[in-house]
């Protein structure tokens, strides 16, 4: 199917319904794929009031703690990796082994943990 026959299915499907969708109803565009009604989906009447962003952050100063020795841990592997010689064991082992750890286990620690007594 072309985009042009999807446009002109979506022009067909407006000039057959003059009133507008009810929020529950759904508009079929190919068989099997039901997209909602996109204009009831964003009203006013569905926002939620008094949204906001600090309300429900979960970090604690033990995620940023973990956060930041995560962070030390990719400054100091590439420092490491810097100063060493091609061959060494600090460009070679060492250091590919710090960054590991902050990129692959701290950092994402760091934004997985929660603490028990604080959860909800």
């Amino acid at each position: 199917m072309r985009i042009t026959d999807v446009l002109q299915t979506i022009k067909d499907n407006e000039d057959l319904n003059e009133t507008p969708m009810e929020s529950d109803e759904k508009m079929v565009l190919f068989p099997g794929m039901p997209c909602l009604n996109f204009s009831a989906a964003m009203s006013k009447e569905n926002a939620q009031e008094k949204a906001h962003l600090f309300e429900g952050w979960a970090f604690t100063k033990t995620n940023y703690l973990i956060f930041g020795f995560g962070l030390v841990l990719i400054g100091g592997g590439y420092l490491v990796m810097y100063s060493g010689t091609v061959n060494s064991f600090r460009s070679l082992s060492l250091a590919p082994v710090m960054l590991f750890l902050g990129y692959v286990v701290f950092i994402p620690a760091a934004l997985i943990y929660r603490d028990k007594k604080k959860s909800h």
